[in-house]
């Protein structure tokens, strides 16, 4: 399922997209820009690298603005 990740204005800033055992962030032009684990709990950067425990995919798209 693709959710729209919205500022407190409405703009849309990102996209939040759940692939099973991944949830993927992308920004508002659809560039991915990392994901989130289940599995391990962790959230990938877009090359890989590991940069936090739990979700932080919200904090990959608002980081980009």
């Amino acid at each position: 399922m693709r959710e729209p990740v919205r500022d407190f204005y409405g703009k849309v800033l990102g996209w939040r997209e759940d692939k099973g055992n991944r949830i993927v962030a992308s920004d508002f032009y659809g560039k991915q820009l990392g994901y989130y684990d289940k599995a391990s709990n962790k959230t990938h950067d877009f090359y890989g690298r590991v940069i936090c425990s739990g979700d932080g995919t919200l904090g990959l798209i608002m980081q980009c603005q």
